[in-house]
């Protein structure tokens, strides 16, 4: 018997501690060495961002995956916990560009994605320049400086880092909760979800909440944004508290995320109230992801089963429709008509072939000069006292939802019974 569809596995028990210890309050987060050493708060913030922004477009140019850039991000905000950055009253910090070249280099070994030397020295120095075709050869004194920069500062990192170089990136739990709730071909819920995750680098949010909150975070503004909802547990739970997720943390991150996006300037942040504020200790009986009562107790996820890697949705009750799911059948199942078109068609868990008609539970083939070119045998039958299909009248036998599949046919109380010839 296949398995029931999970949520999300914890990561392991390294990994959690090891992220714990990398967890820190808004308070601390007032008091890092750049903060000390007499920079401002919000300069400080925005060089992470560049940093961050410096390590994107770099790795965009080298075609290196969105995890090896997140990892390469929290490497360059645990490295800033530790050491001051570089700014004119304090020579002796380390720039964010430079910081953001040794954390991608760091992060392509890391994460198994390593690209030359050669190829990363070029790549940092057409971002720093802000020339994506300027010509860098062996030459060039800006190649060896950025070289002996990036090799230098690696022992440093590795230090600072403690050598954590084990991460848990918020993507892989994000697309495990899509799946668990049948929403991974929504489009424009991943897409909204996935940029949320992109979006939280450019902050100190993973220095804030665990990857898993992130994600977690991350899918329920996407599911206000796109207006999606899911269902609560057997126990009118939310789905979040499914997830294993509190609900005041989740909400915190993302007012968090919302004030940062308030904090960039630009045209759309000019309109008052569009990032809406959450209630961090709100009731959650009315929360606006949280699907109907109705539609709660017929979805039930934990009875989803996946067969030959295909995720097969749970019969729904006669009561109501689930969206995602088939049409439910009559409670008396009536066999169909079969079209012989050349194509296969289930009747009663029976396949019937090109050329079959089903009779009393039976396969019997028809004529076969009755059926010809692929020509439908509700053409072909004569009247006589064989099988008989109750009800059924042509015009139903062939009707298709919106999925493209076939859908259980309607009865006509006042119809004839059709006959077929065996």
């Amino acid at each position: 018997m296949p398995a029931a569809i999970q949520p999300s596995a914890l990561p392991s028990e390294v990994l959690m501690i090891a992220e714990t210890q990398w967890l820190f309050t808004e308070a601390e987060l007032q008091q890092t060495p750049s903060i000390l050493a007499g920079l401002s708060p919000e300069i400080e913030r925005e060089n992470r961002s560049k940093g961050v922004n410096f390590i994107l477009q770099v790795g965009i140019m080298l075609k290196l995956p969105q995890i090896t850039l997140s990892t390469a991000s929290v490497f360059l905000h645990r490295f800033y916990m530790r050491h001051p950055m570089k700014w004119p009253e304090n020579a002796h910090g380390f720039h964010h560009y430079e910081v953001g070249a040794t954390s991608l280099f760091l992060a392509t070994k890391v994460e198994e994605n390593c690209r030359k030397m050669k190829e990363l020295v070029i790549a940092c120095c057409r971002v720093a320049q802000k020339d994506p075709h300027k010509l860098v050869d062996e030459q060039d004194k800006e190649y060896w400086r950025w070289r002996d920069v990036i090799l230098l500062n690696e022992d440093v990192m590795l230090e600072a880092i403690c050598f954590d170089l084990s991460l848990e990136p918020p993507y892989k739990t994000l697309y495990e909760h899509l799946v668990f709730f049948r929403e991974d071909e929504n489009k424009r819920l991943r897409n909204a979800a996935w940029a949320f995750v992109n979006d939280s680098y450019l902050s100190v949010l993973c220095l804030l909440f665990p990857s898993r909150v992130i994600a977690t975070s991350a899918l329920y503004a996407a599911a206000k944004h796109c207006g999606v909802t899911f269902p609560d547990d057997h126990r009118g739970r939310p789905w979040w508290s499914t997830l294993g997720i509190d609900g005041e943390e989740m909400r915190r991150a993302c007012n968090y995320m919302a004030s940062v996006y308030e904090d960039v300037p630009s045209k759309a942040s000019s309109h008052g109230g569009l990032y809406e504020r959450l209630e961090e200790q709100g009731d959650d009986t009315h929360d606006k992801t949280r699907a109907a009562a109705s539609a709660q107790e017929n979805l039930q996820i934990s009875e989803e089963r996946s067969v030959n890697g295909t995720i097969v949705s749970p019969a729904p009750s006669d009561t109501s429709e689930v969206r995602g799911s088939k049409r439910p059948r009559e409670e008396q199942e009536v066999p169909r008509n079969p079209t012989t078109n050349g194509f296969h068609h289930e009747t009663n868990g029976h396949s019937l072939q090109s050329g079959e008609h089903y009779d009393n539970g039976k396969r019997q083939k028809l004529d076969s000069n009755a059926i010809s070119n692929g020509a439908n045998s509700t053409n072909s039958p004569k009247k006589n006292d064989g099988a008989r299909y109750d009800g059924i009248t042509s015009q139903n036998t062939n009707q298709i939802d919106e999925g493209g599949g076939l859908v259980s046919p309607k009865l006509d109380e006042g119809s004839e019974e059709g006959e077929v010839e065996a």
